[in-house]
């Protein structure tokens, strides 16, 4: 890992999965001593990957006291962190989803906020959160606890993440206003499929690269194979010859979406990667050219993670779904690196301004 000067801030990353957000911040010079997931998995990418602690923990059931004692004193604290998202998806359409322990999750964060009181807190999530009452009362909360507070809708390409993603992101600051880095790139130089994932080995469905355990496909059944050979990159479902069209996308109600059992294009940024990028039938996941669904090596490029970040452990047996749950949940690396850049710049300013 290549990684600027240290700066005088310290972090940790609440919900912090396989290390997404933490490598970028690590990237950036922020010293993220230790992460704090619910789920165990998260271990070994977590602490292979980033040197740093890992608390196996439900975030309810963490104490105050417990964070604090991996920040050392003299330094400017940040929590920082990523609450599960699914209870604010798009794909919940519009279902009250209050009732799911995983909505007040937010809740939990703002209470290690007022308790621990950082100087400094970011948090990501996707667009919807906005939408939600939880949401709100983070933001008053902060707000009323001396946070200046700003939240924008990030376009990943915008910032050279080369996915169609977009994620809210919040930051908050006792030390005075801040707002997030603008853009840095443009339609016109997009990061794309073709600069993220075109010089990986061939692969067929099924196969595993022999030097990278991460770069392997999923097996297609026969069916899946015919659609795949007649799906051109950018196409749908509908230029495929009737007799390979499922049943559902038969129906009016399946008519709608067109961009299931897809090929990625070359040239443009890939579909949001999710935790089933990995099935030729779950969105547009198709390889461009190759008759197969992207490898799990190639969904974590594509979620910016380095060519050498590992999930699972050398040797052990690598489980698809895990895998492939443990990449879709993260936060992208080079969001991460966007992030730790403005609030490194932002304390910088403030201590020359003070």
């Amino acid at each position: 890992m290549t990684m600027r000067k240290k700066s005088n801030i310290q972090a940790v990353d609440l919900f912090c999965g396989a290390g997404g957000l933490t490598h970028g911040l690590l990237e950036e010079g922020i010293n993220v001593t230790a992460g704090i997931d619910i789920d165990e998995a998260c271990r070994y990418p977590y602490v292979a990957n980033n040197k740093a602690a890992f608390l196996h923990s439900d975030i309810t059931k963490v104490k105050a006291k417990t964070v604090e004692s991996y920040f050392t004193e003299g330094s400017l604290r940040l929590l920082a962190g990523c609450a599960p998202c699914q209870p604010f998806s798009a794909y919940t359409n519009g279902r009250d989803t209050t009732a799911d322990h995983k909505w007040g999750l937010l809740y939990q964060f703002a209470r290690l906020v007022r308790q621990v009181a950082p100087e400094l807190v970011t948090m990501e999530n996707v667009p919807q959160v906005t939408k939600h009452s939880v949401f709100l009362d983070f933001v008053d909360s902060l707000k009323s606890d001396g946070y200046f507070v700003s939240y924008n809708v990030v376009y990943c390409p915008d910032y050279g993440i080369p996915q169609h993603r977009k994620r809210l992101v919040l930051l908050a600051s006792k030390l005075g206003k801040i707002e997030l880095l603008p853009p840095t790139h443009t339609a016109g130089n997009y990061r794309t499929v073709r600069d993220t994932i075109a010089e990986l080995p061939s692969l067929e469905a099924g196969a595993a690269f022999e030097k990278d355990s991460l770069h392997r496909a999923s097996r297609m059944t026969p069916l899946n194979l015919k659609r795949i050979r007649q799906s051109s990159p950018g196409g749908t479902w509908r230029d495929w010859d009737q007799k390979l069209v499922a049943d559902c996308h038969k129906k009016d109600s399946g008519k709608s979406f067109p961009g299931v059992y897809g090929r990625m294009e070359w040239d443009k940024p890939s579909p949001t990667i999710t935790t089933l990028a990995y099935g030729f039938g779950n969105g547009r996941f198709g390889h461009p050219e190759q008759d197969r669904a992207l490898s799990l090596r190639e969904a974590a490029l594509l979620q910016t993670f380095p060519l050498k970040y590992q999930f699972v452990e050398p040797g052990a047996e690598v489980r698809m779904r895990e895998a492939g749950r443990l990449i879709g949940n993260a936060v992208p690396v080079d969001l991460g690196k966007v992030l730790g850049r403005t609030l490194r710049l932002h304390v910088a300013s403030a201590v020359h301004t003070a």
